[in-house]
């Protein structure tokens, strides 16, 4: 596929423990823009959610937020976005990222990360779509994550073909190059023999 047009960042409302999660994710933010990408994200102005948002509108890029009303009415709304989309639930927030981007990217986050992230993977496994998944590794955060997808590979719960169309890594020149470049394909679901009952 060519270069994302809508990259889909996942990350916490948190700025986590480390100075370096906020440098990264600014970093981040400061590269989608140099390179045309609009950011799709969560709507918050808070933590590495926040940080990212205001990078990306800093140099000059576009940012647009999706985010459930009871959050807005919380006062987390980013105010300065190119967009701000309103919905009434978590689902329809998930659901309208993922339409309004072409690729996904997970930098340090909580348990809403990792649901929202992981429910791309498993779109993908399903064949819903061909877009790339991409995990930031900032200060080691996903290597434990990564060891738990080889380990699903080994146990012969994920396919190696699909553990390989995921991403990880720390250089974030070599994420957006990779996206440029992904080839998205469907495998079905590993099922064999000792997978069904009798």
């Amino acid at each position: 596929m060519p270069q994302p047009t809508a990259l889909c960042v996942y990350c916490g409302s948190s700025s986590g423990s480390h100075p370096e999660y906020v440098e990264q994710a600014r970093a981040f933010g400061t590269e989608m823009a140099r390179r045309g990408i609009a950011l799709v994200y969560g709507g918050g102005k808070v933590g590495l959610m926040g940080t990212v948002a205001d990078a990306v509108l800093a140099a000059g890029g576009q940012a647009i937020g999706v985010i459930p009303r009871q959050l807005v009415d919380l006062e987390v709304a980013h105010p300065g976005l190119t967009e701000l989309v309103v919905v009434e639930t978590m689902h329809q927030r998930k659901t309208r990222m993922y339409e309004l981007s072409d690729a996904f990217a997970a930098l340090p986050g909580g348990f809403g990360t990792m649901d929202e992230m992981f429910e791309m993977l498993t779109w993908a496994q399903l064949g819903l779509h061909r877009y790339p998944c991409a995990f930031l590794d900032v200060r080691g955060y996903y290597t434990q994550l990564r060891a738990m997808m080889d380990h699903m590979v080994a146990e012969r719960f994920v396919r190696p073909e699909q553990r390989e169309d995921v991403w990880f890594g720390q250089d974030m020149g070599a994420l957006f190059d990779w996206m440029a470049s992904y080839q998205g394909r469907y495998l079905p679901k590993w099922v064999d023999d000792r997978s069904i009952d009798a």
